[in-house]
């Protein structure tokens, strides 16, 4: 069974990895932004040398002269306009690289954890806190999900849970004979196979069925479950 305590110490880990990505990727976006910004060329540089062509050339007095120093000046300032455009645009768009980077983080850590608790509940089954078996319904309630089986496989799942609540396991020989009602040496060890087999299949879900009814090699099969959890009604 998984341990709360080894999920709870996971949590805490991946709470902390998360929390230093997240500092690291906005220190790295705001260093980044400083040095582009610091060595952006400043917005009046153009006015200021149109300025500076004003004073050292007082002696162009020309209507021709003064126009196209006019037209100089009137470049510069469209110059400074676009440059302060580009300063809002860069800052937007390293908002949404901080905001996309951290999305990635998220998912990346969410996967990760993901992968970790499916190998877990792979290495060491699934978690059951209630099993509870109807016959008269054809039904098995699986930590409140719903499974409504064929007689022949509630018959076979209510064997493994008689045999796990005892604390047996089960040969296929045996769990057709118990079904069949007839001796287990009479019984081929197939044809219990075959019932563990469809009882997968009408579970349906892969990871479920192979992780609830175990196969233990050269014993037999046995439900993966606690034995107090197991109810038949």
């Amino acid at each position: 069974m998984l341990e709360p305590i080894s999920s709870a110490t996971d949590g805490t880990k991946s709470g902390r990895v998360l929390s230093i990505g997240i500092i690291a990727i906005v220190l790295i976006l705001l260093i980044a932004a400083g040095l582009l910004f610091a060595n952006l060329p400043d917005a009046n540089a153009f006015n200021a040398r149109v300025e500076t062509i004003f004073v050292e050339n007082d002696n162009l007095t020309s209507n021709a002269e003064i126009k196209l120093l006019e037209i100089l000046a009137q470049s510069g300032t469209a110059f400074s306009d676009t440059l302060t455009s580009y300063r809002v645009v860069i800052f937007v768009l390293m908002l949404f690289a901080t905001a996309l980077l951290v999305a990635s983080l998220v998912f990346l850590l969410t996967i990760l954890g993901l992968n970790r608790r499916m190998s877990e509940i792979d290495k060491q089954g699934i978690q059951i806190s209630s099993l509870m078996i109807s016959r008269a319904e054809n039904t098995v309630y699986l930590n409140n999900m719903e499974f409504k089986l064929t007689g022949a496989a509630i018959e076979t799942l209510c064997v493994l849970a008689e045999a796990r609540m005892d604390d047996d396991v089960l040969s296929g020989a045996e769990i057709e004979g118990v079904v069949s009602g007839r001796d287990a040496a009479d019984c081929d060890e197939a044809a219990g196979a075959t019932r563990i087999k469809r009882l997968r299949d009408t579970l349906g879900n892969q990871m479920i069925s192979e992780l609830l009814v175990k196969n233990i090699a050269r014993k037999g099969y046995m439900l993966s479950v606690p034995q107090d959890v197991i109810k038949m009604v």
